[in-house]
């Protein structure tokens, strides 16, 4: 069951809803949306890297080969490790 369920917004694209117990890059693919890139869906691969100017969320563990920690303090992440906690407004590039 997905519980609080918040608007995801693309910086140039669509938007689409996402829970907080769900992550942003399943929930656009669910939604039949393609403005993220889709790679391992496993935090390794680097190919969804997306920056979050806005809005409160969680992360599941990414491979610091591919978000360094300076990186991930400045808002970068894996969609496929990003869970949302309020809406939130994404950068993708």
């Amino acid at each position: 069951m997905t519980t609080g369920l918040h608007r995801i917004r693309i910086v140039g694209g669509g938007e689409f809803s996402c829970g907080e117990d769900e992550r942003i890059l399943l929930a656009m693919e669910r939604c039949g949306s393609s403005d993220i890139g889709v790679g391992c869906r496993g935090g390794g691969c680097g190919i969804c890297r997306v920056r979050v100017v806005g809005g409160d969320y969680t992360t599941g563990k990414m491979s610091v080969a591919k978000i360094s920690e300076t990186e991930r303090a400045a808002g970068f992440a894996l969609a496929c490790r990003v869970f949302p906690v309020s809406d939130l407004l994404i950068e993708v590039g």
